[in-house]
């Protein structure tokens, strides 16, 4: 039997945000090329907001054709500052470059979120988060990678709010689920909208 409602991912956090809100579903996760649509859409100047959206649009669908009637969840974030798009570091020493031009600057995360039954987008819709870094020593920065290492690897902006990395920041606005990159009260709305969940 098919689940009513599937989420189009493998993090462990997406899944948590559900679980944690007492949501049933089950997650899959979406057999997409994301860093070749990344890439055609920055091509194609797009703006970081319009590639989480098209992203998470992506895994909706790629999912909902799969999974015949099911309410097929898709979600993804971008992370910006100014025109630069940041992506995962590749490796420890490009983390540090990563917070070092963080340093003293409001970067934005977007978190794009789509709902898709059997190859439709029924509806999508974007939320940010502004993220201020105070202005961090070399030396600090230098000692936070060496204590966090390879942690960092999974954060595109090799940081993690959850853990030490809440010691970058001076400022946050944004709720936690955009930074967490689901944003769960409109889905939650939408979701009673659609009468895919009680409410």
């Amino acid at each position: 039997m098919t689940p009513q409602l599937v989420l189009a991912s493998s993090s462990p956090f997406r899944r948590m945000l559900m679980e944690n809100a007492g949501l049933v579903f089950e997650a899959v996760a979406a057999d997409i090329d994301e860093r070749r649509i990344e890439a055609a859409l920055e091509d194609a100047h797009a703006r970081p907001e319009q590639v989480a959206v098209e992203l998470a649009r992506a895994k909706a669908l790629e999912v909902s054709r799969r999974m015949t009637g099911a309410l097929v969840i898709g979600s993804d974030q971008t992370m910006s500052l100014g025109e630069r798009v940041y992506h995962k570091p590749k490796d420890v020493e490009e983390a540090k470059r990563h917070v070092l031009s963080l340093s003293g600057k409001t970067h934005r995360l977007n978190s794009g979120i789509a709902l898709a039954r059997d190859g439709e987008v029924l509806w999508d819709h974007l939320s940010h988060a502004d993220l201020t870094v105070r202005t961090l020593s070399a030396d600090f920065v230098e000692g936070y990678v060496a204590r966090c290492g390879e942690k960092l690897l999974g954060s595109v902006g090799a940081y993690q709010l959850e853990g030490e990395g809440v010691q970058l920041f001076s400022e946050i606005r944004g709720d936690y689920f955009t930074i967490l990159g689901l944003p769960m009260l409109p889905l939650l709305d939408k979701l009673r909208d659609l009468r895919a969940i009680d409410g």
